[in-house]
């Protein structure tokens, strides 16, 4: 009986177990049997690139290469040639090309990886020392060329070498700085530098570490300069700067200037770095608080952050780190309920605002000869006539007008809609329509029924067309239609862009400025004497800062009527009408917050 043939093969070869099977050709490595290296070839083989003792090189190469490809082996005494040593010093050429090439493939990684870590390295020296940079490239400051107010010192104030604090508070270093006072930018990177990540609830004034800067008045030996008043013994500073919005800046010195009085601070505006002219070209100068006859500090003692400082300067930009939550917590009414809740800081903003906040001469002016024209219209659309006995007399009872604000450009509406990046026209339209009817202005003196007569403001000058051609264009009045030229001069040109605006020349931002002022008071009645025309109504959009202050120009009770114990609005007796949430995010208003 055969033996049974075996299942296994382990050791039927044994002689296989550690080689690799190399198919011998004419022009395999194998065939190097034939005759064996020089020492000349030996130098010329590179073995590193053309390793055949590793099992896993030899499983990469194909096992009969073609004689066309460049792994064609060509070493054996048959396939020379005569070219030999030509072809040996082509192909190290041509590795020495490679290297050179992928050196080359390499170098602008390496050039723009260079940039990059010098652009990330100039990044941090302007977040931690700017002016150090300012210095190393040779930019000139902002301070340099900015104008100085009048009530304040030189912006070339020289920094003092004096370092006397009181006892328990700490030194706040601007040894990096060179002219004062900072530009607002510089002063929120202080607040950056100075406030935690994470704050703890604390009173409003309250400091974990009372820090400040030197104070010239309070180091050994001062004496005041003769003939000059003293220096204030506490001030608060607002800082225009123009990268905010006209009534964005209004609405912050109201809620500061409360807060300086309940300080007991002097309240000073610095307009040195304000790109809409000087404060005066439309407003009266600002100087109040306790001590009427000081002077304001030197500059460089002015401090952004903390606001405990003895001077302290706030602007937009840095406005975020003292009207947050410790603001609302400290200022809200607790046991006040929606709109109620909000009443106490309302109430302080009115009070600065028709304290402190007056037009200027010129202003005063260019709003009552636009309230004298908004007049006309109305006594023209509004006539009502009675007879009396024989003789055909005439009696005129003026009825009122709804002012309309509607933002475009960068300001898109709050309650978001698929597909609307603004709140329609329409809307504002049915807001007039709607507020006329609801509030009993639709009907004259003898009961017959009137159209309403609006004033509409807006950057948008088609926008305004379109609220015209849509309502009743005779019945519409505005700074583009008036008779006079010094107010058509005044009508924004274009849809109002914040970083388009930093751009333009200076004589237009301060002609845009001054409509501002007498849209401002057309759309909300401000700064109006007794017997002044002020509309009946105002109708704008939550999203715009002139539509939220215009409930504070208004006062509480026109613009909410009777706010219950609940603190709901009055809807039939509420005259200011947002178009834009429409009551559906509770409090419908809320008081200015920083941008």
């Amino acid at each position: 009986m055969p033996a049974p043939l075996s299942t296994s093969n382990a050791n039927a070869y044994p002689r296989f177990d550690t080689q690799q099977l190399t198919p011998r050709t004419p022009h395999s490595r194998a065939g190097r049997a034939e005759e064996a290296y020089t020492a000349a070839e030996l130098e010329q083989i590179d073995f590193d690139d053309d390793d055949y003792n590793s099992v896993v090189q030899q499983q990469n190469a194909p096992l009969l290469a073609s004689s066309a490809s460049d792994s064609f082996p060509s070493v054996g005494y048959r396939s020379r040639g005569d070219d030999y040593e030509e072809r040996i010093a082509a192909t190290a050429t041509a590795k020495r090309r490679t290297v050179t090439e992928q050196i080359l493939a390499r170098l602008p990684l390496a050039l723009y990886s260079s940039v990059a870590a010098v652009l990330l390295v100039l990044v941090f020296v302007s977040l931690r020392e700017p002016e150090a940079l300012k210095k190393y490239v040779g930019a000139s400051s902002n301070s340099s060329t900015a104008a100085s107010p009048s009530q304040s010192p030189s912006l070339s104030t020289p920094h003092m070498h004096t370092d006397h604090l009181p006892e328990g508070v700490a030194l706040i270093s601007y040894e990096n700085y060179t002219k004062f006072p900072l530009d607002p930018i510089e002063y929120r990177s202080e607040c950056i530098k100075l406030t935690p990540a994470l704050m703890k609830p604390h009173p409003f004034w309250f400091s974990h570490e009372p820090k400040d800067v030197p104070h010239v008045d309070e180091q050994p030996g001062y004496q005041p300069p003769t003939g000059q008043p003293p220096i204030c013994n506490r001030t608060i500073t607002y800082q225009l700067d123009g990268w905010a919005g006209l009534l964005t800046d209004i609405a912050l010195i109201s809620q500061f200037a409360a807060l300086a009085r309940e300080r007991e601070a002097t309240f000073f505006v610095d307009d040195r770095y304000w790109n809409r002219g000087k404060w005066t070209d439309h407003f009266e100068p600002i100087h109040t608080g306790p001590e009427p006859g000081c002077r304001p500090p030197p500059p460089e003692e002015y401090v952004a952050c903390p606001r405990t400082a003895r001077h302290w300067i706030v602007n937009s930009r840095t406005a975020r780190y003292h009207l947050g939550h410790a603001f609302s917590e400290n200022y809200e009414d607790p046991y006040g309920h929606d709109l109620n809740r909000l009443k106490p800081i309302y109430n302080a903003a009115q009070k600065s605002f028709e304290a402190i906040i007056k037009p200027s001469s010129q202003s005063a002016t260019l709003i009552k000869w636009a309230r004298e024209e908004m007049q006309d219209m109305v006594t023209k659309h509004y006539q009502a006539r009675s007879f009396k006995g024989q003789s055909q007399e005439y009696e005129f009872r003026s009825m009122g007008y709804i002012g309309v604000h509607i933002r475009r450009g960068d300001q898109s509406r709050t309650w978001k809609v698929y597909g609307q990046q603004y709140v329609p026209v329409s809307d504002y339209v049915d807001g007039v329509v709607g507020a006329w009817s609801r509030l009993d202005l639709e009907l004259s003196k003898d009961d017959k029924p009137v159209t309403p007569v609006a004033y509409i403001a807006s950057d948008d000058p088609a926008v305004m067309k379109e609220f015209s051609s849509s309502f009743d264009s005779h019945r519409v009045f505005s700074l583009s239609t008036s008779k006079r030229k010094e107010l058509r001069e005044l009508a924004s040109p274009g849809a109002y862009v914040q970083n388009d605006f930093m751009n333009i020349d200076e004589k237009t931002r301060v002609t845009a400025t001054r409509g501002m002022v007498v849209d401002f008071a057309l759309v909300s009645g401000a700064w109006a004497n007794t017997g002044d025309l002020i509309p009946d109504a105002t109708v704008c959009g939550i999203s715009s800062v002139v539509c939220k202050f215009a409930v504070v120009a208004m006062g509480w009770q026109r613009a909410f009527g009777e706010v219950d114990d609940m603190g709901y609005m009055d809807k039939k007796n509420n005259r200011w009408v947002e178009v834009d949430n429409r009551g559906r995010i509770v409090p419908a208003w809320e008081p200015f917050q920083a941008p």
